[in-house]
């Protein structure tokens, strides 16, 4: 297949929004494979800031990091991402280029343990205020498990809402896939 799968869409859109020197956020680490993907782009002069609320999370990431050498470049948060303007120095206010959400579960973790729209539109809508114009966020929205309908009627709902003079938004999805395939949301701020 020529068309680029979500994965490598997500990437590239922060590819062209995230130069060395620059912040960026990782709303859900997970697992830990897109915060070593955001350092290799913010670089040695940048700066990564991952947010999760399971433990399990921050601990595989923190070890990726490690493995990687790629500690000292970020900060990982074990709260909610709902939670970035209070937990991120004001100093990187307006320099943060990039930010990317995988919505759904760990995967290979709890699944009841999932994200909410309560909790991420409140994210968005803070780093909407804080981040750099130009500056994308990536939402990966898997939503084939229980609640997950309803998280993605919700977030679609608010993308579609927000007002084009403050941020362009983008939907790429394969829509002739069966089993409620994961799709893309890219918000970027004007």
């Amino acid at each position: 297949m020529k068309l680029k799968k979500n994965l490598p869409f997500a990437q590239s859109l922060l590819q062209t929004a995230i130069a060395p020197g620059d912040i960026a956020i990782d709303g859900t680490a997970g697992n830990g494979h897109d915060t070593v993907y955001l350092a290799g782009l913010t670089g040695e002069s940048g700066h990564v800031y991952g947010f999760d609320i399971q433990k399990e999370a921050i601990e595989h990431t923190a070890k990726k990091l490690a493995d990687a050498n790629l500690e000292h470049q970020c900060t990982l948060f074990h709260t909610g991402h709902q939670h970035i303007t209070a937990s991120i120095p004001k100093k990187h206010f307006g320099k943060i280029t990039g930010a990317i959400f995988n919505l759904g579960y760990l995967p290979g973790g709890d699944k009841t343990i999932v994200t909410m729209a309560s909790t991420t539109i409140p994210a968005i809508e803070q780093l909407l205020d804080i981040m750099a114009p130009e500056g994308i966020i990536v939402l990966v929205i898997y939503h084939g498990h229980p609640g997950g309908a309803r998280e993605k009627e919700e977030i679609l709902a608010f993308a579609a809402g927000l007002d084009q003079q403050k941020a362009h938004v983008l939907q790429y999805s394969f829509i002739n896939q069966v089993n409620s395939p994961p799709f893309v949301i890219a918000i970027e701020k004007r």
